[in-house]
């Protein structure tokens, strides 16, 4: 397996990414990987590392370049509540910021990168994102339906808003599966939001899975914080593998 630190250029700055792939030449279908809240660090890595140890290219841009380059927290503001807090106050506004309209521009550049590299295979990619990822995750494939295929959101919070640009109100435009797996007794997912997004979906007849991890909590899939959830997390890949699966069989 391979890993590297690219630079993508995009209409506002540089995005830093990981790009891990399969030895051998390839080409590899694509998975694109949307970060949680707190960026490209270790866990990341160690993430795209096992979906690549599947056959797949993966590639994982810091979809938060615009607050700069990774890292963007530091070790122990993961699991330190007050230092996580803090963090979150530094983070807010730049997650705040990443419109509907950013998050496709964004994924356009992404996937353009991804697609110039020879190891990849010409095809419609899979999304996958985690947290605040999985809710941009949705926004990419809404806005790219012919360059992404498939996408999995694992505890994404605001799914479902008031607001005009909420991802739940142009679910129509996907023409993949969807799948997403919700954190229990999540602020950001209530019960009310999901039944919301589920009628969404189902009324754009779009092929989807939504499932409550009981018990979970939000952010479960983070070895590296205090919401690790190992038996979620482990519930976690194999219904992504299962998708990879379908999606490029």
């Amino acid at each position: 397996m391979q890993i590297n630190t690219e630079q993508i250029p995009t209409a506002d700055g540089t995005a830093d990414a990981y790009f891990v792939r399969p030895d051998g030449d390839g080409p590899f279908p694509g998975v694109l990987l949307f970060m949680d809240a707190f960026g490209l660090r270790p866990r990341i890595a160690e993430m795209a590392g096992r979906i690549a140890e599947r056959g797949y290219a993966v590639l994982a841009p810091n979809i938060l370049y615009r607050g700069g380059p990774s890292p963007l927290v530091e070790p122990e503001e993961l699991t330190d509540a007050e230092k996580r807090d803090a963090a979150f106050g530094r983070l807010i506004p730049l997650i705040q910021g990443l419109t509907a309209d950013r998050v496709a521009t964004d994924t356009g550049h992404y996937l353009d990168f991804f697609f110039g590299q020879d190891a990849v295979a010409d095809r419609p990619v899979l999304v996958v994102g985690y947290c605040m990822g999985g809710t941009n995750a949705l926004r990419a494939i809404e806005a790219h339906p012919d360059r992404i295929a498939a996408v999995a959101a694992f505890h994404a919070g605001r799914l479902v808003t008031d607001q005009p640009d909420s991802p739940h109100r142009s679910v129509g435009a996907i023409t993949g599966e969807a799948y997403f797996g919700h954190a229990d007794n999540d602020p950001s997912a209530t019960p009310d939001q999901i039944r919301t997004l589920e009628a969404a979906l189902d009324e754009a007849g779009v092929k989807y899975t939504s499932e409550v991890y009981a018990g979970a909590p939000h952010g479960f899939t983070m070895s590296d914080t205090a919401m690790f959830d190992r038996e979620a997390e482990q519930r976690h890949w194999v219904n992504l593998f299962a998708l990879l699966d379908r999606t490029f069989s």
